[in-house]
């Protein structure tokens, strides 16, 4: 009896002590979570390491330029606009030499054909003013639109502008432009100067003009072949009047910003003259940060970071030779977070920035 008793009792006590054990198991429904890559909850805390990883190798390049030398960060779209600028710029100074010389051209051959005597009266100052006659057929403005793209990174498309800002943070005596953003646009000097030679250009027109109307006026007392004779020089003129009206009108000197391809012209002639001579960094950069959330039924959530860097670099003397050139790779070891806690308050502290000189 007092066996049967025992048996009973170590039966009881295996019966609760399983059904404890079941108590603290999923249900047999459930299954075990895999780990997970979760972008939507912690995707910029990733980018904190890729972000530790550019400023690293920014400090990296700076030790590899030539000593003494300045650079200036390659970007297709300011290139493309320096090369627009000194268009517009070289045509201005090339259509005021132009007008000059006809001028003085057209006015001998008054001269020549005006009658003993003769007095031809001038046209009114308000010639001296650029009239819109013409629409280029070609507008300047069409030299700054770009086809230049930039592929969007896993960092997003700041990544090179993040690489930018941290190489001119680890060596600023050594970058001469960035390439992008500001490049000068509030200096007026450079923009006075188009100005002038616009302002020049339009004196020149309007004595061309004035010439014109001249030549038109003996034409119209002349007559037999004479008067065809001038009629034509007269027409001639009136078309390469009508040639630098069309330019001048598609500079748009008076829209502000942007639309104005003086004002850009203006931008990137300042950007150029303060880059001469600087070597030519051209760099292409992959930055990805990584944030990796395990979720398991039994240790909940787990946060893990790490960041990859691919760079590639090359560094060019200004008539395009190839000095260096350079590829690195670096992957952040990844850091666990314990979300529960402090354990990441080291790695996201805000860190301060060094006071800019003053």
């Amino acid at each position: 009896m007092t066996a049967r008793r025992e048996a009973e009792a170590r039966q009881a006590i295996l019966e609760a002590e399983r059904a404890a054990l079941l108590a603290q198991l999923p249900a047999a429904n459930a299954r075990a979570l895999a780990g997970a890559v979760e972008t939507r909850q912690f995707g910029a805390a990733g980018l904190v390491r890729a972000f530790d990883l550019a400023r690293q190798l920014a400090a990296e390049v700076c030790a590899t330029l030539p000593a003494g030398e300045e650079i200036v960060l390659h970007d297709p779209a300011a290139s493309q606009g320096v090369l627009a600028a000194r268009t517009v710029n070289d045509a201005l100074v090339r259509m005021g030499e132009d007008m000059a010389r006809r001028n003085k051209e057209l006015q001998l051959y008054i001269d020549t054909h005006t009658p003993p005597g003769a007095v031809l009266a001038t046209l009114s100052t308000a010639l001296t003013v650029v009239p819109a006659v013409l629409r280029a057929s070609a507008d300047t403005a069409s030299l700054f639109k770009s086809d230049v793209t930039a592929a969007g990174l896993a960092y997003g498309e700041g990544a090179r502008a993040l690489f930018a800002s941290a190489l001119a943070e680890s060596c600023p005596q050594r970058v001469a432009g960035l390439g992008s953003g500001y490049l000068g646009e509030l200096d007026t000097a450079q923009h006075e100067r188009l100005l002038g030679r616009l302002r020049s250009l339009a004196a020149h027109r309007a004595d061309y003009a004035n010439r014109i109307a001249l030549l038109q006026k003996l034409a119209d007392n002349a007559k037999g072949e004479e008067k065809k004779e001038l009629s034509a020089v007269a027409g001639a003129a009136g078309a390469a009047l009508k040639a630098v009206d069309a330019f001048v009108e598609s500079l748009k000197a008076g829209e502000p910003g942007d639309r104005s391809p003086l004002h850009n012209a203006a931008r990137y002639l300042g950007y150029a003259n303060r880059t001469a001579g600087a070597a030519v960094l051209d760099v292409d950069l992959r930055l990805e940060g990584m944030s990796i959330v395990r979720d398991n039924l039994f240790t909940g959530q787990k946060l893990r970071l790490s960041g990859i860097a691919l760079l590639w670099y090359r560094l060019h003397a200004p008539d395009g030779s190839v000095r260096f050139a350079r590829t690195l790779r670096r992957m952040a070891p990844p850091v666990e977070v314990d979300l529960r806690g402090d354990g990441g308050q080291a790695l996201f502290a805000d860190e301060t920035a060094p006071a800019p000189p003053r």
